[in-house]
């Protein structure tokens, strides 16, 4: 699954860097990149395994943890952005050019990356103030934000108070955004007389809809339910979900199913198979 994910996600990067420079493979080539970034636990994971070592230096796990909440917060992002995108090319295509410009985009993902850095920060630094004390074993393959606070002696109200109101601000205004966007495309896409063309959008935004619930669907399930209803195999089963699956899923959610993007890995391999006789 990690090579899976490594190497789709990776191709696609190539691709979109090589021969597709429209804002919404602008999006995806984040995406992708983000994606790459989000995995990196697996490795961990497997050198423990191979080791036999599953030790993790406080500092080394709260670096982990603020990492993955980055990456997790730029996928949560990038989702929102890219229907976003799609909202404006079908319900403003005349002025999609003006709108969607190099500029606005670059702009939006920077505005992100800032975001969620601050956002990891400020629950990095909560973690940091805690006190922890017995048994510091963690039932995760990585270091996450509950996990941790189950572990702590000293008194947590703080951080969880911030995961559900700023946590679920920095998930719920995205959620939404992406759902106003699919009601302003389906609204759009039902005027269109084409039966084709109604059925060709609606898979389209199935697609896309299908890994939004199962990103936003493991989270809401992991991180905004009453800490008493956890379980450790529960909990460890929605964290491979939207770390592992999701992220490699994307490829061939996004991409593989894209006649551009088929069409620019395939110019792409051509071009190396040349280069590399000639």
């Amino acid at each position: 699954m990690y090579l899976a994910t490594v190497l789709g996600n990776q191709l696609i990067i190539l691709a979109i860097n090589s021969h597709l420079h429209t804002p919404m493979y602008f999006f995806l080539s984040n995406l992708s990149f983000v994606d790459v970034c989000f995995s990196t636990s697996v490795p961990k994971v497997l050198t423990n395994h191979i080791l036999r070592s599953q030790t993790i230096s406080f500092s080394g796990c709260l670096t982990q943890m603020y990492f993955l909440i980055v990456f997790a917060d730029m996928d949560n992002f990038l989702l929102a952005l890219m229907p976003y995108d799609r909202f404006v090319a079908v319900c403003h295509p005349l002025h999609y050019t003006t709108k969607m410009t190099p500029q606005l985009c670059a702009l939006l993902v920077a505005g992100s990356w800032i975001i969620a850095n601050l956002n990891a920060l400020l629950h990095t630094l909560l973690m940091a103030r805690l006190s922890f004390c017995a048994d510091n074993m963690i039932p995760y393959f990585f270091c996450d934000v509950t996990p941790l606070l189950r572990l702590s002696c000293s008194d947590t109200h703080l951080n969880e108070i911030m995961i559900l109101t700023e946590g679920a601000l920095i998930l719920i205004i995205p959620f939404v955004c992406i759902l106003v966007s699919y009601i302003c495309i389906t609204c759009a896409v039902l005027r269109v007389p084409s039966t084709k063309g109604r059925w060709k959008a609606f898979s389209t935004c199935g697609s896309h809809l299908a890994v939004v619930l199962l990103f936003y669907g493991t989270i809401i399930a992991l991180y905004f339910n009453p800490s008493s209803s956890h379980s450790a195999e529960t909990d460890t089963v929605s964290t491979v979900m939207y770390t592992v699956v999701t992220p490699m899923l994307n490829p061939f959610i996004y991409s593989l199913r894209n006649k551009d993007m088929k069409g620019a890995l395939r110019k792409m391999i051509a071009m190396k198979i040349f280069s590399v006789q000639y």
